[in-house]
């Protein structure tokens, strides 16, 4: 019987990111796509594993590239022997012993040549691993050192190779193919090996090594003195002229601010974030200067509409211009037809783009340029609206009223083919058959566990529409276009149908209902789609308090933050991907919400989720985690699979910036607010250097929540929620 393909794991991968360049490698710096248990093991540009193998060995005495450099398995690629153990043609592995992130596409890795040196027990002989990545270009150098009382001769083997499959093939949890042929030539001292497939081209150079086509190597042969060092020197260049995402500009689009807090590790998680947030940074080949996140790694590196306007949306307070190219980057491939392939229809942002169709073998196949999204319309308007606030120029905004006046009329084309709500059905069958964050086919159940049927209403989208209406009026206001007042009619009409359709009761009292199903019954599971209202204006105090305490109940806060469902409901599971896990945007998304609408004690319980699991991973987080009840685990439990990093679950660490200062900026008014969450879960905490309208902005607050200092822009009137100290 043959067992179903899974989707490989990646939660023990080392990560070393440049987008849209990744290497995903074991944590010794090799990778092996080919290997039992390798999960998604590559170096991936863009949807393609440009590099499927990549190994160092070392051969005590030396040896040569011919004859030496081992039998290679026509099926995989693979040399004989076991990667942790002596091959039998007496290459050696370097046994690994620390690796570690260095900063922004940077990775370290120190292995030890156990064979080599003295025979004594101290290890004599080192390999330090530098890698360095670029957008396409992987470097790497290899130091071999010895403190060794007599001179060490070896030879250095790397072996590297790849298959150029897509993306689809390795998420598939399918078998690596067999490596292209390579060709190999020796130029000016320098060895190198090439291959590519007519769309995507690899060049490995290596100076002073022998390269060997047969068998895909590059070797050195040397001797290393007592007290001495050898660099050796590694670099694979990936060139794709058709593709369709590119590098961001190389200038940072963001400055970040100095944090300091009396739990430190609030810093540290802000510090790997924005340098995890640093190297997702990508453009489309179309529009270069118009930087976006993609969404994460590796499943998801490209535009993807939801994540990226999430992700831009929380990381304002570091200025407006990532919500700049991301607004201008989806305005440009606004819908402007009705077609059912591609979901796209006018006004309507776009879900995911990519350089070809996505078919993951399982019934799922998307087209390159896909509309499948429910929500994303109405978050591009909020987002254009809070970027605006932020101090977004005027000539900015004004460009891209347009778009804004398309996105409102597909939200009330779609509410009005929705029976006064925005819903989805995937029409085709082979699209998403979820099309709100929790996009799962499995996501959307009642407490009792069964799955809903479409087409669905989410609650979540209700909310996102209430506030992109009011928004939406805002800015035509503002900018003297007609049919303010149509919005604001439309938002208060939508929180009465919300009002009278979403909310149901059970034992612990009412909630709202996380959808409304095909025959427009509510889908009554007990889960954080409810934590997204609390931001959006939806809800008056009265249910704004309903949800916040519903929130605070053990079955949905005893986690290492929001758990996606209540481990109550039916068809809840601690690692069931959008039914019991915890995702750390999400959990983003309630905070901001509860610390608006003055409930800082549940906020502050969430956040210390977060902070709890943030240093089980390095304090790199992932797209989720498990479920679990802190009681029951004493760290939080990978999804094993889960993309990391992942955009929005980085720019989480923003957002609780802001939550727990309580910024809340109008620059078209000339006011900043402060509202600080009350008694910090943080303690006393300064962070310097924020941006409102191009100008830096620094706040400190005391652990008991009072505002001892800010300084902002002049011509700003600063309010304080708590008064000033002395």
């Amino acid at each position: 019987m043959t067992s179903p393909q899974r989707q490989p794991l990646l939660h023990d991968l080392a990560v070393t990111l440049a987008a849209p360049t990744v290497v995903l490698s074991r944590p010794d710096g090799d990778l092996d796509a080919a290997a039992p248990g390798a999960g998604v093991q590559g170096l991936f540009h863009a949807d393609v594993r440009a590099v499927s193998l990549l190994r160092v060995t070392v051969r005590p005495g030396g040896g040569t590239a011919e004859g030496d450099a081992g039998t290679v398995d026509s099926g995989t690629g693979r040399t004989d022997g076991d990667a942790g153990a002596a091959r039998d043609d007496g290459w050696l592995p370097v046994v690994p012993v620390m690796n570690a992130t260095d900063g922004p596409g940077r990775s370290r890795f120190v292995g030890l040549a156990q064979a080599l040196g003295d025979a004594v027990p101290d290890p004599t002989v080192r390999v330090d691993r530098r890698r360095i990545l670029n957008p396409g270009l992987l470097a790497e150098q290899l130091t071999v050192s010895s403190t060794a009382t007599a001179p060490v001769r070896l030879a250095v083997r790397v072996e590297i190779a790849g298959d150029l499959v897509p993306l689809e093939h390795a998420k598939a949890g399918l078998a690596a193919r067999r490596p292209l042929v390579a060709v190999a030539q020796l130029s000016s001292g320098t060895g190198v090996l090439s291959w590519g497939d007519g769309t995507t081209a690899v060049a490995v150079s290596a100076p002073d090594a022998t390269p060997d086509a047969e068998h895909s190597t590059l070797t050195w042969t040397l001797t290393v003195a007592p007290g001495e060092s050898v660099d050796l020197h590694l670099a694979v260049e990936v060139s794709e002229p058709d593709a369709v995402v590119t590098a961001a500009d190389p200038r940072p689009t963001w400055r970040s601010p100095d944090v300091a807090a009396d739990d430190r590790r609030l810093p540290a998680l802000v510090a790997q974030s924005l340098d995890d947030l640093h190297s997702l940074r990508m453009a489309m080949t179309a529009s270069p200067g118009d930087t976006f996140l993609a969404a994460g790694l590796p499943w998801f590196f490209t535009l993807f509409g939801r994540d990226s306007l999430w992700a831009a949306r929380m990381l304002l307070p570091l200025g407006t211009e990532l919500a700049l190219g991301t607004l201008r980057t989806l305005a440009a491939q606004q819908g402007t037809r009705t077609d059912p392939a591609t979901e796209e229809e006018p006004g309507k942002i776009l879900h995911e783009v990519r350089r070809g169709a996505f078919d993951d073998g399982k019934g799922l196949v998307l087209p390159p340029v896909y509309y499948g999204t429910v929500d994303a319309t109405p978050l591009w308007i909020c987002l254009l609206h809070d970027a605006w606030r932020w101090g977004l120029p005027v000539a900015d905004v004004e460009a891209l009223l347009p778009a804004l006046v398309a996105a409102l009329d597909w939200i009330d084309s779609a509410a009005r083919a929705g029976d006064g709500f925005l819903s989805y059905v995937d029409h085709r069958g082979t699209g998403l058959a979820n099309q709100g964050w929790k996009d799962s086919a499995d996501a959307v159940r009642f407490s009792d566990g069964r799955l809903a049927e479409a087409p669905l209403a989410l609650a979540e989208v209700q909310g996102y529409a209430y506030e992109a209406a009011r928004a939406g009026a805002a800015l035509l206001d503002a900018f003297g276009l007609p049919d303010g007042d149509r919005w604001r009619t439309f938002a208060a009409d939508l929180a009465d149908r919300f009002r009278a359709r979403f909310w149901v009761s059970d034992q612990q009292g009412p909630y709202p209902a996380m959808a409304l199903d095909g025959s427009g019954r509510p889908v009554d599971a007990v889960a954080s789609n409810m934590g997204h209202l609390l931001a959006t204006g939806i809800l008056n105090t009265d249910e704004t308090a309903a949800v916040a305490a519903r929130l605070a109940a053990p079955d949905m806060s005893d986690a290492y933050g929001l758990r996606t469902m209540s481990s109550r409901s039916g068809g809840y599971g601690p690692l069931r991907y959008h039914c019991g896990t915890v995702w750390p945007h999400d959990t983003a998304i309630a905070v901001t919400g509860l610390t608006r609408a003055g409930h800082p004690d549940v906020a502050a319980r969430l956040i210390e989720g977060i902070l709890d699991a943030a240093p089980a991973f390095d304090y790199r987080l992932p797209e989720l985690w498990g479920g679990d009840a802190r009681t029951d685990s004493p760290a939080p439990v990978p999804y094993p699979a889960a993309c990391r990093p992942q955009a929005w679950s980085a720019a989480s660490a923003i957002a609780f910036l802001t939550a727990l200062t309580g910024l809340d900026p109008d620059v078209p008014a000339g006011r900043l607010r402060l509202r600080p969450t009350g008694p910090l879960p943080v303690g006393a905490l300064t962070v310097a250097g924020l941006r409102i309208a191009g100008e830096r902005l620094d706040v400190t607050i005391g652990s008991d929540g009072r505002v001892e200092s800010v300084s902002a822009p002049g011509g700003l009137i600063v309010e304080e929620g708590a008064a000033l100290r002395g």
